[in-house]
């Protein structure tokens, strides 16, 4: 037995109307046809035979309500008990007074106490034509010794839906029939009916469809049928819906419960002992067992990450476009934090180190590591813990290299042991809510960055003194400067006597503000390029082939084409290219010798700290790609990734070169630019899945390859890309990184109309109360992290890998007390 919500309309005329055959019969039928144009529209009429309409008609195939998972089901009923209306009607006064069921939904509408306005209104949505519906559900049997596709109606009762735009609240109406009534095709043996009106701009599990799909699976049950058909009295009859629905729910659970219960006893034969903490905490003790389970899982498969990015089709393309897209976005972040750290430790690691290691690291990892989709770069919280190693260098007179190759190696060997004893094990406890808290992060923190450096620019050329005409500051300027040389203990006398010299000079600072408006249009109009593109597919424009090619090269033709408008049309304003030194020496051997005892004591805390966010970096990234929602087949090597940043960590440190870690979002949007996405409509919202993605190293083998490469085009041509490209690049990463991030769409909700909720899975299971204290919850959180990620001072960030670490515990032990674990489930689940 299915439920089938039918659009049905019939032509019914002063014509003889045989509806056992469901065939419309003129009365004349040499009639001549006499086509009008009235009410701009084509009328066919008959004479006195009447009038020809077309009418469309669609059968759709509902499925049962599931009373157990979803919420509203319930509320609805319960609604129902306390406000709906029921009319238990006598069979003589019902076939006098309502031979219809226009005159019965006629009297039911006014009985609800509508206006005549709204009464009207739903006449016409309600009906085609005088006696037709348009949106029925009924129930169907079709046998199973059957597999023709043939079917029968349930024609003992209807349930009738719309929703009407001018009604402000959902009336829930049934009417019970002694005995049968003939309410025309498919209704012959009618003896209950069902009304529900909603109104139009309603929650998408709140609408006409979803609420009428609630009561059709009630009254699918023959038995509660015929129960309703023996009731005396109205409350009787909402009281035995009411029981009957906590009866549903606890069936539907029991016997989900059943189901589950099989698929675990196949899935895992043996019986558990232990609880699921201790388990862990055995696991850790198995030296080596992550790994070996990682390598017996993925070397099989080596070979094929490489056949795969050959074979299949638009295989070759695919794996074309992402080369390009990783090109420009790994190699354009890794000039803005060579800028960044060539600022930061004095010229000491530049931007021709930060591509040398890029290089290495991704080449290096592309090879040996497990699972090859991750994209490892250098970060902003690293280059701030390079900013702090540098500070300290300078406090306390210590070799930089040194310092920084020793605080490597031990972050390299706490990563090591991390992957022997199998701590990433205890990542099972890392649930999507937290994935999506840390995705966000890093969003915002690529925002900020880009948005720090803007306000940077306006400040140093918009709002410059000489732009302001306040040439007193540019003397308190030198007044303060020269105070300070002459109070500086530290520097040396030539410096002092060049400084000094410099400051008596005049100062020939410039008042640039063409530059930092066209800052401004540069990182705006990339990433409104980039993201246009991206979303190109949406438009009508170009073939479904073309548009997919052309979403694919978003990044890239943004970049060229920005830089290009940058560099060709605003040639005559000056600006500013990122600081290059093509004397630098690559590789510097760490003289770990000059360290005193106290110094590597304190390295060893600092890579303890450094080795804890590489640890959840490393793994919340991995985590992300290998969701579930990927449709990833050849499975996750935690352990072994890990193992492998130990010894990368470990040679970067050697010489000199910067660390690096896998990154959100470049490491998800890498897997989707190697997928096959398909779109899917439900309830009249668009949303995306993932088919397939190709599981290929060949993609970061070759942009990497190419990054390589490009210090070739060191300075020029890559100094024709302006800074504030690098900036519109972080925007569109940030904006492109908020795809499928679950947090971010139920913040949206807050803003949204309940109408255009997406029928999703936690709309449908979760009270809209608790969806939005869970997000409160996650945004408090959120909180957190940027209090500690974002604060000025350098020192107060290095614990944010414990702030990291704790939304562990913040989730399994905290929010769990303040929502329901079944809530929790599915807001945590990995589905769309």
């Amino acid at each position: 037995m299915g439920i089938h919500t039918v659009k049905e309309s019939h032509l019914l005329s002063d014509s003889e109307v045989r509806l056992g055959n469901n065939e419309v019969t003129l009365g004349t039928s040499n009639t001549t046809p006499v086509w009008e144009f009235r009410d701009n529209e084509w009328r066919l009429t008959y004479g006195e035979c009447g009038e020809t309409s077309l009418i469309y008609a669609k059968y759709e195939k509902l499925p049962l309500q599931d009373f157990d998972v979803e919420v509203r089901p319930a509320v609805d009923v319960e609604q129902f008990f306390n406000q709906g209306h029921v009319f238990l009607l006598d069979d003589d006064v019902a076939e006098e007074t309502y031979p219809s069921s226009v005159d019965l939904v006629d009297m039911l509408l006014n009985k609800i106490g509508l206006s005549t306005t709204v009464v009207e209104e739903a006449k016409k949505i309600l009906f085609t034509h005088d006696a037709a519906s348009s949106r029925t559900i009924q129930a169907t049997y079709s046998p199973k010794d059957k597999m023709n596709g043939n079917f029968a109606y349930d024609e003992s009762w209807m349930c009738l839906v719309g929703d009407i735009p001018s009604l402000v609240q959902r009336h829930m109406a049934i009417v019970r029939f002694k005995h049968p009534m003939n309410m025309g095709t498919t209704c012959h043996d009618l003896q209950l009916f069902v009304l529900i009106l909603c109104p139009a701009k309603e929650k998408g599990t709140k609408n006409a469809l979803e609420t009428g799909r609630t009561f059709a699976t009630l009254l699918a049950d023959h038995h509660l049928r015929r129960q309703l058909v023996e009731v005396a009295t109205e409350q009787e009859f909402k009281q035995l819906l009411f029981n009957r629905t906590r009866e549903l729910i606890e069936e539907q659970h029991q016997s989900r419960s059943a189901v589950s219960i099989k698929l675990n006893a196949v899935v895992e034969p043996s019986p558990i002992t232990n609880t699921a903490m201790s388990n862990s905490i055995w696991k850790l003790c198995q030296f080596g067992q992550g790994i070996r389970e990682d390598l017996s899982r993925r070397l099989p498969h080596y070979v094929s990450d490489y056949v795969d990015g050959i074979i299949g089709v638009k295989t070759p393309q695919k794996v074309l476009s992402t080369t390009f897209f990783l090109y420009f976005a790994c190699l354009l972040p890794a000039i803005a934090f060579g800028v960044l750290n060539d600022h930061n430790t004095h010229g000491k690691i530049g931007v021709k180190k930060v591509i040398v290691g890029q290089t290495i690291g991704g080449l290096f990892f592309v090879i040996f590591g497990g699972q090859p989709l991750l994209i490892l770069l250098t970060t902003a919280p690293l280059a701030l813990y390079i900013k702090v190693i540098s500070s300290i260098c300078d406090d306390f007179q210590l070799d930089f290299y040194a310092m920084y190759g020793c605080v490597g190696l031990w972050c390299a060997f706490f990563l090591l042991l991390f992957s022997l004893f199998n701590v990433s094990r205890l990542m099972r406890w890392c649930t999507r809510s937290t994935e999506e808290i840390f995705g966000l992060f890093i969003s915002i923190a690529f925002c900020v960055d880009a948005f720090r450096d803007t306000a940077k620019h306006f400040q140093t050329n918009f709002n410059s003194p000489q732009c302001l005409g306040d040439v007193n500051m540019t003397k308190g300027l030198k007044s303060s400067l020269t105070y300070f040389i002459l109070n500086e203990t530290r520097t040396n006398s030539s410096t002092v006597e060049t400084l000094i010299s410099a400051i008596e000079e005049p100062m020939a600072i410039e008042c640039n503000q063409a530059s930092s408006l066209l800052f401004l249009l540069l990182m705006l109009g990339t990433v409104w390029l980039g993201v246009s593109i991206f979303n190109f597919k949406k438009t009508p424009f170009l073939s479904a082939g073309k548009q997919e090619a052309l979403a694919d090269y978003a990044l890239p033709i943004a970049v060229v084409t920005m830089s290009f408008v940058g560099s060709y049309f605003f040639q005559n304003v000056k600006v500013e290219p990122f600081r290059y030194d093509d004397s630098e020496n690559v590789f510097s051997l760490t003289p770990l010798d000059r360290l005193p005892g106290l110094a590597v004591v304190g390295a060893m805390g600092l890579g303890f700290a450094l080795s804890l966010l590489i640890f959840m970096d490393q793994n919340i990234s991995s985590a992300m790609v290998n969701t579930p929602l990927n449709n990833l087949k050849k499975g996750p090597a935690y352990h072994w990734d890990l193992f492998v940043m130990a010894i990368l960590t470990a040679a970067l440190s050697a010489v000199g070169l910067p660390w690096m870690h896998a990154l959100v979002p470049h490491s998800p949007l890498h897997a989707r630019a190697l997928a096959d996405v398909e779109e899917r409509v439900h309830q009249g919202h668009v949303y995306q899945i993932i088919v397939r993605v190709r599981e290929t190293r060949l993609t970061v083998l070759f942009s990497h390859i190419l990054i390589g490469l490009s210090i070739l085009l060191l300075p020029y041509p890559l100094a024709y890309i302006p800074p504030a490209v690098l900036n519109g690049l972080f925007l569109y990463v940030a904006i492109t990184g908020l795809g499928g991030n679950q947090m971010f769409e139920r913040i949206t909700l807050f803003f949204t109309q309940q109408s255009a909720y997406p029928p999703n899975h936690y709309i449908r299971r979760v009270p809209q109360p608790k969806i939005h204290q869970f997000t409160v919850y996650q945004l408090g959180q959120l909180v957190l992290m940027c209090l500690f990620g974002f604060v000025p001072w350098p020192y107060m960030k290095m614990i944010f890998p414990l702030i990291l670490l704790s939304l562990l515990p913040i989730r399994h032990m905290i929010i769990t007390r303040l929502i329901d674990g079944r809530f929790l489930t599915v807001l945590d689940s990995s589905e769309h």
